[in-house]
Parts: C-alpha cells; sequence; structure tokens
C-alpha cells in the first residue's frame, strides 16, 4: 500500500503485463475537444470473466476495483460470475439483452434462422442501434458510482466489445472526447477475436453460445470491431435525442450531474 493506495493505483492505474493480453485497458489519457485529459487508473473497459485466469485476478486486485458494472444477461452471469470480487467490490447487474450473446430477443431468432453474412450484418446494425436505449435506464447507477468516487469502475460485458463499447462510446461522448479516438478505441477490441484465433476457441466458442458453428464470414463479423456497427448507435442517439448531453438528460443524468461525471473523471 502506498498512502492508503494500492501500488497499482498509486502509478496511475497501469494495466499489467497479464490484463493488457486480453481486452481490457484503462480510458485514461484520451484527450476532450477541449485539451483536458481522461484520470488513469478510474475507468476500465474488459472483456467478462471467463478467460480471466489467476494472473488476471491477482492484477484486478491490485488495481482495488471497487464497481463493476456487469452489462451481460442473467444467463451469461450464471455461466461465468464475477466471483474474483473481493468484499469492497461492488457488482452492478445491468443487464443489455440486446446482444447475440444474450440469445433474448427478435435479433437472436433472425440470426439463428438465417446466419448469413448480409443478415449478420444486418441483425448487428439493428443491436447496435437499439442499445443505447437499454443501456438509458443505468447511467443513473453507473454515474452516481463515477460521482462519489466509487472507482476504479469496470465496465464489461462478455466479450468486451459490443455492449461495452456503446457504453464507453456514450460515456466518451459525453466527456467530449472527438469521434475518432471514440472509433479508435473500440477497434483495440479487435483483440477479444485474435485472442480466440490464436488459442483456436473460436468454434468451440460459438457452439457453446449459440449452439452452432456460424459459418466462417459470419464468424469474423461476430468477433471484429466494424466501425459502422459503433457508428449505428451513435448516429441513433442523434437522431432519435438530439445529442448525447439531451440523451443523458432523458436517463436521469442532467445537466448539472454530466457536469459532475466530468469533473470527476478529467483533469487539465
Amino acid at each position: 500500500m502506498v498512502g492508503g493506495r494500492t501500488a497499482a493505483q498509486a502509478a496511475g492505474g497501469v494495466v499489467t503485463t497479464e490484463l493488457s493480453k486480453l481486452n481490457f485497458r484503462d480510458l485514461g489519457g484520451l484527450r476532450t475537444r477541449s485539451g483536458h485529459v481522461v484520470k488513469k487508473g478510474l475507468i476500465y473497459r474488459s472483456e467478462g470473466p471467463a478467460n480471466y485466469a489467476a494472473a488476471h485476478r491477482d492484477e484486478l486486485a491490485a488495481l482495488g476495483v471497487r464497481t463493476v458494472c456487469d452489462l451481460r444477461s442473467e444467463a451469461e452471469r450464471a455461466a461465468d460470475p464475477n466471483d474474483w470480487c473481493g468484499p469492497a467490490c461492488r457488482v452492478l447487474h445491468l443487464s443489455i439483452n440486446g446482444d447475440l450473446r444474450a440469445r433474448d430477443d427478435a435479433a437472436w431468432e433472425s440470426f439463428r434462422s438465417d446466419p448469413s453474412p448480409e443478415n449478420t450484418r444486418r441483425v448487428m446494425m439493428q443491436a447496435y442501434t437499439v442499445m443505447p436505449a437499454a443501456l438509458s435506464p443505468h447511467w443513473p447507477l453507473i454515474t452516481a458510482a463515477i460521482v462519489a468516487g466509487e472507482t476504479p469502475l469496470v465496465v464489461h460485458c462478455t466479450a468486451g466489445k459490443d455492449r461495452t463499447g456503446v457504453a464507453i462510446a456514450l460515456l466518451l461522448e459525453l466527456l467530449q472526447i472527438p469521434p475518432e479516438e471514440i472509433l479508435a478505441d473500440y477497434t483495440k477490441s479487435d483483440i477479444f477475436g485474435e485472442n480466440m484465433r490464436i488459442a483456436g476457441t473460436a468454434e468451440a466458442g460459438f457452439r457453446k453460445t449459440f449452439g452452432f458453428v456460424p459459418p466462417e464470414p459470419v464468424i469474423d463479423l461476430l468477433i471484429g470491431t466494424e466501425r459502422e456497427f459503433l457508428r449505428a448507435a451513435l448516429r441513433e442517439v442523434d437522431h432519435r435525442w438530439g445529442s448525447v448531453e439531451r440523451y443523458f438528460c432523458s436517463s436521469g443524468v442532467d445537466a448539472t450531474k454530466q457536469a459532475a461525471v466530468r469533473g470527476a473523471l478529467l483533469m487539465g
């Protein structure tokens, strides 16, 4: 411990060797349009705990995580629980079922009946488009934790790129990070699919999740990061709410609370 903090927190929340091999990263260091910088060691994005080995759990413990925002469905959580969290870590179950891995909506039924590349792309676009509305009820809890200093905070789903990708993109938009930087961060989640390919677990993973193995071009779509998918979510915010600020207001996070979130996460 250093002055009441873990060594990892004192070092600025640096993501250590083993975690950096997963789809896990610190949002710290990103710069806003006005030149402010996201503080390090406060907000992390991650894949789910299914791939956490003992070394990953040790490194997470060293980060001193206080809040976990789990965007998975109940079935996903039951299969791979967040059993690494200590007593000082609060887990928020914030189910987002509009993802194919949740297998809980019309998009999943459409994909199961027609797993062609064309339909998969259409289903993914649809899934990303509905995610902002699905996330909306959860923002008061997430932002309250940030403002209250219940950080470090980890946001994750199963792959850490779709539901987590949209949630993080909306938070970064609220912080006024430029769109190109938001998309660049999203693209880094390609590491999840790359790890599946290297480990040779892609087919087994899809058989476990979906009950069948999709065609190879479809697997590429499902494990990759296509920027147009994320753009669809951001366009929906502009189309339906007019701006990300109005979106958060409609979610119960008014202008004062939005300013408090920026104050908690930005410096400079």
